[in-house]
């Protein structure tokens, strides 16, 4: 379906003008023909309203009924609303009259010339937060920067959202044996619907808001060499990273100069970074609105640097091994504080390469933190300790440090690093951080590290204020399906909002299975009768139905899975399943929404399909127990997660 298209555009907040008006220089809308979600809408309506979730592609004229056969096949609605023209004018029309008739020529110029007055606000050198203030007590500064809203753990928040969609993440947001390491990039595998790759995707991003407040040229500098920083960490190749930039400042004011300081000078920065650093920043999105009476957002300018690397090449932040050397990487920094962006492509580029070798088994970027807030994230994923370098000093551990990285390398690699270090300690097996006569111990500098959002967002289960300990379900027996086939066939049903389908097949298929994940239509009343004949004939054929994750019907508040129930509680369908279940001893499997869908249908825990009762079983967190239990306790409460 893909290779049909020659060009796509997707929907927002400029609507159909946008959309459809960005993808040729003739275009011919007939306004009339765009789908409506609510009636009445009037031609400019139509035009301008943003509109999520649409796609416009442009097809050539000889497949444009393949491609509106391949989209009913996956229960997409597609509409033809525009035609190319071959005169370079835009002309929207709405029921027999032009709207809009306007000339390329005259769109490209962006309408009329503005301009405004610039105050640039100059940061004061006596407040850069580069310098290092100092501190009489280093295990007290150590445990207090762990502590740190900007620092501290965030686990039980990224848990509450799955970070293993598609089964192709390469690094999980925290790594090593106790999953406790922060990875600083997202690395994931080139989705393929068959076959194998090694190619993947390494994502970060970078921003400050403190050192954007003291100086938003200086924080969109160091946003970007921060975002490809993680990049070149994580093993990638910063020659090949594409930028995008997110930004929001406060509201402007035409009459009052010093307000367009802050977009100016970030900008400038950022502008500055990507001409040094050879990357273009690709696109964007910016907000100038982030004022509330007296209230004014930070200056925020995020970078974000994508890049495709070789899994092969790619490293974790986590501590290794006992015995291996810690080494400091330094950036220089010019007298206006910035990076030399010289020094700093020709050390990430030899960082790649001591990557590539194996040199290098771990990295991580420092941020305002320093080397502390580094070292001890470093350690907390394997449990292994650190005795620091007695030539380190209390600069060096606690002052800011963009740009800079803390490298693992194998003892017997230390003298062959192509980049530039210095020696900064060891790894030891013992789980303390030690600093000249200063020893932490791991469990005391992790609970620093996890304690500040912990009741905020829990990452333990608690009851009466006691940690409950839920140890992992092991079955006594295995029950074994009595009807021996040796390749089994799976059925598995797409509905809208499913989106484990693929990876599901993928597994399937490896194991031996023949699979069929036919999409149910839903778009007309002839699709439905189709698809539930079609339904029926799948779990006829099949000795396993499995249930995919997903968030059909939106994933609203008590309605997860409700596609799921609905369509297998039609009585055609529901009796097929159950002959599997009860005459085949056939087999199903719910994953995520799919588990939830066996709930709902009553497949849990009775093995039969019937209307939930007051006391059945369902999924909630803690809090929405908390809420149920006035008005009786349900028979189960299954917890977040729940695979089946």
């Amino acid at each position: 379906m893909s290779l049909l298209i020659k060009k796509c555009n997707d929907f927002g907040a400029g609507g159909v003008a946008v959309a459809i008006g960005e993808l040729a220089p003739g275009l011919k809308v007939e306004l009339d023909k765009v789908p409506l979600k609510y009636a009445g809408l009037d031609g400019t309506e139509i035009a301008i309203s943003e509109s999520q979730e649409r796609m416009a592609c442009v097809i050539d004229p000889k497949d444009v009924d393949t491609f509106l056969q391949y989209a009913k096949e996956e229960n997409l609605e597609a509409t033809p609303v525009a035609v190319v023209t071959a005169e370079p004018r835009l002309v929207l029309n709405w029921r027999g009259k032009d709207m809009v008739n306007l000339s390329r020529a005259f769109l490209d110029t962006n309408g009329a010339h503005l301009t405004a007055e610039v105050e640039v606000e100059l940061p004061k050198r006596s407040e850069n937060p580069f310098d290092y203030a100092g501190g009489s007590d280093v295990k007290a500064q150590w445990l207090k920067i762990l502590g740190d809203l900007n620092v501290c753990s965030q686990k039980g928040l990224v848990e509450m959202f799955d970070a293993s969609i598609g089964a192709g993440t390469v690094t999980m947001p925290y790594g090593g044996k106790h999953q406790l390491t922060e990875t600083q990039s997202m690395i994931a595998k080139i989705p393929l619907l068959r076959g194998k790759t090694d190619a993947a995707t390494v994502m970060s991003y970078g921003f400050d808001p403190y050192l954007s407040s003291w100086s938003p040229y200086h924080g969109a500098v160091y946003a970007v060499c921060d975002s490809v920083a993680k990049v070149a960490a994580a093993g990638g190749d910063i020659d090949k990273i594409h930028l995008t930039f997110q930004e929001f400042f406060r509201r402007m004011d035409d009459n009052k100069p010093e307000r367009w300081s802050q977009p100016f000078a970030a900008l400038l920065g950022a502008y500055e970074a990507q001409l040094e650093l050879g990357l273009a920043s690709i696109g964007g999105k910016d907000s100038m609105s982030g004022t509330f009476n007296e209230i004014d957002v930070p200056p925020t300018l995020v970078s974000f640097a994508v890049d495709v690397a070789s899994v092969k090449d790619i490293i974790t932040p986590e501590l290794k091994a006992a015995g291996n050397r810690l080494v400091l990487l330094t950036v220089k920094r010019d007298s206006d504080l910035l990076p030399d962006y010289e020094d700093l492509k020709a050390q990430y580029r030899a960082l790649t390469e001591d990557i590539k070798a194996k040199r290098v088994v771990s990295a991580y970027v420092l941020e305002r933190h320093g080397a502390a807030e580094a070292v001890a994230k470093m350690a907390f994923g394997n449990g292994l300790g650190v005795k620091l370098d007695e030539s380190v000093t209390e600069e060096t551990l606690f002052a800011p440090g963009w740009c800079n990285l803390l490298l693992e390398v194998k003892a017997d690699a230390v003298e062959t690093l192509s980049c530039r270090t210095e020696r900064f300690g060891e790894v030891t097996a013992e789980p303390v951080l030690s600093y000249r006569g200063t020893e932490i111990s791991l469990a005391e500098a992790e609970a620093a590290w996890s304690k500040t959002l912990e009741e905020v967002f829990p990452t333990r289960v608690t009851e009466g204020g006691e940690v409950q300990d839920r140890p992992l379900f092991r079955a006594e027996s295995v029950a074994v399906c009595s009807h021996k086939i040796g390749t089994p066939r799976v059925f598995i049903p797409v509905f809208p909002g499913t989106n484990c389908d693929y990876d599901s097949v993928r597994v399937f298929e490896a194991a031996g299975a023949v699979v069929n994940a036919p999409i149910f239509r839903n778009l007309t009343a002839e699709d439905i009768a189709s698809s539930v004949e079609a339904y029926r004939n799948e779990i006829r054929n099949a000795q396993i139905v499995m249930f995919p994750g997903g968030f059909s019907a939106g994933d609203e508040p008590d309605g997860s899975a409700k596609f799921f129930a609905q369509v297998f509680r039609n009585e055609v369908v529901k009796e097929e399943l159950l002959k599997l279940l009860n005459e085949r001893d056939g087999l199903v499997l719910g994953i995520c929404n799919g588990f939830q869908a066996l709930i709902k249908l009553g497949l849990l825990p009775d093995a039969d399909i019937k209307e939930q009762a007051p006391n059945a079983p369902t999924l909630c967190d803690e809090p929405y127990r908390q809420t149920l239990e006035p008005y009786g306790e349900p028979q189960g409460c299954l917890g977040q997660v729940a695979v089946a």
